[in-house]
């Protein structure tokens, strides 16, 4: 059902951990909310919330407002050390609470990081909201487009639209040499989404500057907004402005 106030819901999702989910995540909510838009992140990472420390939160306000985003994760209301060890009819019912008891305000859009795999809280998102689509995150690696294509049958299953694929860890650009390695393959996502029909939407690179950014709280849109990611992030985010928001 939607959501009283909030325009768009975009699903950031993947099929498998490790990929950058929640990186893209946090840089292209950035990156949008500079484009002039009202943004909100719902962390939906039960088990691994990433978004606390990705924007610097502290306290137990949820939502928080950090950088010009309104952010609302399991980080503000557990320890960091907690195990959320939880069943599915417990999961459902935070994601519930989390989507629909907290005060929003008026949104243009707000992105759910989906923890990895096809399970209890991804069904619990679908079932919740009307999701306005779904951004698949993938590296190159075969491993990881496996999985993708299970994400992406879980969401056509769900008559849930496909935005798009994004491949993150595309390559990496040596300082000295300057030469482009491609360490996990090269251009998997692109041949996956021509397979599939579906917007290959953007490449990132891998760079110390997302890295680090993350880990700082302050998203490399912001801390590096010329490194060769941000400007992706921030093309991605036009594009998300003039066809979709």
């Amino acid at each position: 059902m939607p959501i009283k106030d909030i325009k768009k819901i975009i699903a950031i999702a993947s099929g498998k951990g490790g990929v950058g989910k929640s990186t893209v995540t946090a840089n292209l909510a950035m990156a949008t909310a500079l484009e002039g838009k009202s943004v909100g992140i719902l962390d939906a990472d039960l088990y691994g919330p990433s978004m606390g420390i990705m924007f610097g939160l502290g306290g137990d306000e949820v939502p928080a407002f950090s950088h010009g985003v309104k952010v609302a994760s399991l980080a503000q209301l557990f320890p960091a050390e907690k195990a959320n060890a939880w069943r599915g009819p417990r999961a459902a019912a935070l994601i519930n609470n989390l989507l629909n008891s907290v005060d929003w305000g008026n949104l243009d859009v707000l992105f759910i990081d989906l923890p990895p795999g096809t399970g209890d809280v991804q069904l619990s998102v679908i079932q919740g909201c009307k999701l306005s689509g779904a951004i698949m995150v993938c590296t190159p690696q075969v491993v990881a487009l496996a999985d993708c294509i299970k994400g992406i049958d879980l969401f056509n299953e769900t008559d849930v639209p496909i935005l798009g694929l994004i491949e993150n860890m595309s390559s990496f650009i040596c300082d000295n040499c300057e030469k482009e390695h491609f360490i996990f393959g090269k251009e998997g996502a692109k041949n996956l989404a021509q397979k599939l029909g579906i917007p290959l939407l953007g490449q990132i690179p891998i760079e110390a500057s997302l890295m680090q950014g993350g880990e700082n709280g302050l998203p490399a849109v912001l801390a590096n907004p010329n490194c060769a990611g941000s400007r992706v992030f921030g093309k991605l985010a036009e594009w998300l402005n003039l066809e979709f928001l």
